[in-house]
């Protein structure tokens, strides 16, 4: 059952926030939608999964990427969920990237996150049935991110190369077993067996892609982003991606950091990306 919070006209659309309980991560998640002009039973569109960053919620994208207008032009729904499970009864650090708003969309396996940070079965399977249910969308979609988004969108199209026609993402963390965020979610939610890490990180699933299994990515990455070095590490996907010819464009944009700014200023690009898959 989804319970409506809000509702709101937008560029001739409307973006609408829901709540549920989800059988995934044992809570209560919220979600937004934001439906086109024209969506409806008989014109039903195509959706792009947004996934948020470290300490957002579902709100961020919506208010601050400035997405909803080319995506009212190209009839496209956009969908963005919370960034994790949430609750009084929700295990959670003081900690901005680990627990409640860095969930890194992966299914915990480690005590006591394992009950509720199930993130990855949310996204990949809970709420696309939900969202293809109750409003009038195809199932055709694609999915794309921000930093620890760009990740989950990443790694979830590589593990689900025919559930979505393409993957975008700006300033992903592409090498999460190989930096501080990455070590210290993996080892929390996961343990310490990085067998099982591997299951999460980008370049490591991409070495094993067979090109049966490709699909279109875009990386937007600012090279003023001070999460650039440490964190992110685009270097290390594009030489995955060059070993065995996969069909990635990364596209370094000159003086931009890790901002909502930055994103604002390529989601149109981005969106018509995935328009040009979503329609073929």
């Amino acid at each position: 059952m989804l319970d409506n919070l809000s509702a709101t006209k937008v560029n001739g659309g409307w973006h609408k926030q829901y709540s549920h309980i989800s059988t995934s991560t044992h809570c209560q998640m919220r979600f937004a939608i934001f439906l086109p002009p024209g969506a409806s039973q008989t014109n039903k569109v195509p959706v792009l999964y947004w996934l948020s960053g470290l300490t957002c919620t579902d709100e961020n994208f919506m208010q601050k990427a400035g997405a909803l207008k080319k995506a009212a032009e190209l009839g496209i729904a956009i969908v963005a969920p919370d960034t994790s499970p949430r609750g009084d009864n929700v295990p959670d650090l003081d900690s901005y990237d680990f627990g409640q708003g860095a969930g890194f969309y992966l299914n915990a396996t480690q005590a006591p996150y394992n009950t509720h940070y199930n993130m990855y079965d949310y996204i990949v399977h809970e709420l696309p049935a939900l969202v293809e249910q109750h409003f009038p969308v195809t199932t055709k979609k694609a999915i794309s991110g921000h930093s620890m988004g760009g990740h989950g969108a990443m790694v979830i199209a590589l593990r689900n190369p025919k559930s979505y026609t393409s993957v975008s993402a700006f300033s992903p963390i592409t090498n999460p077993i190989n930096c501080p965020w990455g070590h210290k979610a993996f080892s929390l939610y996961l343990g310490d067996d990085q067998m099982k890490w591997a299951n999460y990180d980008s370049c490591e699933l991409m070495k094993n892609t067979s090109s049966d299994d490709f699909l279109p990515m875009r990386v937007d990455q600012g090279d003023a982003d001070s999460f650039l070095i440490d964190q992110l590490k685009p270097e290390n996907l594009t030489a995955v991606a060059k070993q065995i010819n996969f069909p990635l464009t990364l596209h370094m944009q000159a003086g931009y950091d890790h901002s909502y700014y930055f994103i604002s200023s390529f989601i149109d690009e981005h969106l018509s990306f995935h328009h040009s898959h979503l329609r073929s």
